[in-house]
């Protein structure tokens, strides 16, 4: 045997390695970027934003006014559906990224 043969058989059996490694790797998730703890955490910080949001203006106007807590109640409930709105949001962007990857990786395999 040459070296160039025993090169170019190696060549092969590296090629051959690196398919099979390929195969066996897991598909990446499509939630790889943001984990579930980074997730819940933003949520429950936009809620908590929402709500002292709405509670601040609330107290706010009615320190202002010198009118009983309707403000307060008022723009707290505003801050929780605001809170929600925005929450809703996030977990539907996120959904879109799985769903986006998870296509784009049946693409792959197709």
């Amino acid at each position: 045997m040459t070296d160039d043969d025993q090169k170019q058989r190696m060549a092969q059996l590296e090629a051959k390695i690196d398919a099979a490694k390929k195969a066996k790797q897991p598909p990446k998730r499509a939630d790889s970027d943001i984990s579930g703890g980074e997730l819940a955490w933003r949520m429950v910080i936009e809620m908590v934003s929402g709500l002292g949001i709405g509670f601040g203006i609330g107290y706010g106007l009615d320190s202002l006014f010198g009118t009983i807590p309707i403000f307060l109640v008022l723009f707290t409930l505003l801050g929780l559906v605001a809170g929600v709105k925005v929450m809703l949001r996030s977990a539907k962007e996120v959904q879109e990224k799985q769903t986006a990857a998870t296509a784009a990786e049946n693409d792959e395999r197709d």
